[in-house]
């Protein structure tokens, strides 16, 4: 990541199919090979600085307007941040409620990401004209796939929408619990689709384990590198909506495992200038040595199991594919996406069948405020962490948000000059290889809106360079 003097640079402005705005550059040498290759984070958002001086319990409205992808995530984040500013512990028809709209985010998150952003490159190949290989091209040549994974992203956002008024930006989370029960004919129509999304997911599963095994050694060296991974878990299990951290290292061992809410001790945050994206990181190791990986590899990775049947099934089919059981290919994260997406309807269902989840005690309300709230959960792309402190009045002093995408910047780098390191050859940059290097992010499904925040001042940076591509001169503010 440091700074190179190439003679050639090849850039990738924007990087498509994905979520928010990001470029690549790379920087070749004068023999045409790569010298090195960064992935920049362009766009700022500053919630943590303009939510100062609002009461707390509007940030689960406000947060969410970070993001049309997972507004969600950062709502039930930060309603739990809110519980415990409240000091109070949510009823468990509000806890299950909440955790059902968080499956039903989950399930149109991940449907979203695998259909239509990333099958594109896995059904007509990575050198495929760009004219077929998207979207289009898909509904064009696979229409009934196409269609099972629109109406499977449906199904999450119908629930969302029935739960929160809206399928972007939902308000059902509160201070103390939920605004809304479910009735009793709502759940039985969502429970009656269950099956059918079930079989979606299934042949969604057999298509990715096909696409795997068919191009063997390509798909796992595709930006593969070890790292440690850390996601949520409870008792060990798979844990999306409430647990504690777990880090676990690149051989399976487990480094560290933490309440959510001591985060601060435990895990720091890196700057590098090229980025708005910040590089956290586990503090003990340092930087870079304590970076790790978040999201589905991650989150399958730092488990022991998955807690409903089917999910964990898939889970030993997928841990069997290696000796130790800690998958390290970074294509292989399609697959625990799919994996995770089969435990979001089975946990869904589970959800729907208890009788709490029809219940009418929504609430629990207090005027004895903390100074602090934290917030952690699980978001489709990794571990989400909203930390509030607030004045005796209940106005917002301080916020610090840790989003899932900023867990993996490092990898994401890593893997993108990897990428470009084993395709790029005498200076020849073909489409595919371009295209190759998206996917390393689009493995990841990186949710840029959301991923970046202020600390300071922001920096205004002015770079004027000579016509053979020299710096000649740098100008900050």
């Amino acid at each position: 990541m440091a700074d190179n003097p190439a003679v050639r640079k090849i850039e990738i402005n924007p990087i498509t199919r994905i979520e928010g705005h990001g470029k690549i550059t790379v920087n070749l040498d004068e023999k045409g090979e790569v010298h090195s290759a960064q992935f920049h984070v362009t766009q700022f958002r500053g919630f943590e600085v303009f939510t100062k001086g609002r009461d707390f319990r509007e940030m689960p409205v406000i947060t969410p307007r970070i993001c049309g992808i997972c507004p969600v995530s950062h709502h039930l984040a930060s309603a739990k941040a809110c519980d415990m500013i409240l000091g109070v512990e949510v009823t468990p028809t509000a806890h299950k409620l909440r955790e059902l709209m968080h499956m039903g985010q989950f399930v149109q998150s991940h449907a979203l990401s695998f259909f239509h952003l990333s099958s594109p490159d896995l059904l007509f190949g990575f050198d495929a004209d760009p004219a077929i290989r998207n979207v289009a091209g898909l509904v064009a040549k696979f229409p009934d796939l196409a269609v099972k994974g629109v109406l499977l992203r449906k199904f999450g956002q119908e629930l969302i929408k029935t739960l929160g008024g809206k399928k972007v930006h939902p308000w059902h989370s509160i201070p103390g619990g939920v605004n809304r029960s479910l009735r009793v004919e709502e759940r039985d129509a969502f429970l009656a689709q269950i099956p059918a999304m079930k079989e979606t997911v299934r042949e969604a599963l057999a298509l990715i384990k096909g696409y795997l095994a068919e191009h063997g050694e390509e798909a796992k060296k595709f930006a593969t590198m070890e790292t440690a991974y850390l996601g949520l878990v409870n008792g060990g299990f798979l844990e999306l909506f409430d647990g504690d951290i777990r880090l676990k290292g690149p051989r399976g061992r487990v480094i560290d495992e933490f309440a959510d809410w001591e985060y601060l001790d435990h895990i720091g945050e890196h700057v590098e200038a090229f980025s708005y994206l910040k590089f956290p990181y586990y503090l003990p190791l340092g930087f870079p040595n304590g970076s790790y990986r978040v999201g589905p590899l991650g989150r399958v990775n730092v488990c022991d199991d998955i807690d409903t049947p089917e999910a964990s099934a898939e889970l030993a089919a997928f841990r069997s594919l290696v000796p130790g059981g800690i998958v390290h290919y970074t294509m292989y994260t399609h697959y625990a996406r799919l994996i995770e997406t089969m435990y979001g309807l089975e946990r869904m269902e589970e959800l729907l069948q208890d009788p709490d989840i029809s219940g009418s005690d929504l609430r629990i309300t207090s005027n004895d405020l903390q100074p602090e709230g934290i917030g952690v959960i699980e978001a489709p792309r990794g571990t989400l962490i909203h930390n509030y402190w607030v004045d005796e009045k209940g106005a917002m002093t301080q916020a610090n948000l840790i989003v899932a995408t900023g867990h993996n910047n490092y990898a994401m780098n890593r893997g993108v000059e990897m990428v470009a390191r084993d395709f790029i050859k005498g200076g020849e940059v073909t489409e595919g290889i371009m295209n190759r290097m998206e996917h390393v992010i689009r493995c990841y499904d990186p949710c840029l809106s959301c991923s970046t925040h202020a600390v300071g001042k922001m920096p205004l940076a002015l770079e004027l360079m000579g016509a053979d591509g020299t710096l000649l001169r740098k100008i900050l503010r």
